[in-house]
């Protein structure tokens, strides 16, 4: 409901103030790398939805350099890790969203989804309502996705 009764938009980027807090439940950053980080989708398609994004605002992967790219894909493959093991999905979609036309929600900072995807995961709600129902709390999720995080480590 909050989401809906608040119609104002964050000034800046909402990656760029996400990173500038302190990690918790507010900025649902679960985990910083030394070029990436992390982070919950505050409007998730589905339990477990997250984001790796690099701390530099660019908008498209070619301006990023060799080594953000490849810590951004390596956090991409700890996602996967941390997500069969807390979730069990029965598959991923992993994708890239560059530029307006491509259908990206947050222009000017690249970030890679991170969707845990289960058969028959789509239902009337998605597509007669034409919204998500989550089983579970975007707090718990965060609290679960950062725990198994710090068993990676």
């Amino acid at each position: 409901m909050e989401y809906i009764e608040n119609s104002d938009k964050e000034a800046g980027c909402v990656f760029c103030n996400a990173q500038a807090m302190p990690d918790g439940a507010e900025n649902l950053i679960a985990y910083r790398g030394e070029r990436a980080y992390v982070i919950l989708n505050r409007y998730p398609y589905t339990s477990g939805h997250l984001m790796v994004n690099p701390f530099v605002h660019v908008a498209t992967l070619e301006e990023l350099d060799a080594a953000t790219r490849a810590e951004m894909m390596e956090l991409t493959s700890q996602c996967t890790t941390v997500l069969k093991n807390i979730y069990k999905p029965q598959g991923f979609n992993v994708g890239v969203n560059m530029g307006e036309a491509a259908g990206a929600g947050v222009l000017g900072h690249v970030h890679i989804h991170i969707v845990p995807r289960w058969k028959g995961d789509t239902n009337f709600m998605s597509t007669v309502g034409g919204t998500r129902v989550l089983p579970e709390a975007l707090e718990v999720t965060f609290e679960r996705v950062r725990n198994e995080f710090q068993k990676l480590r």
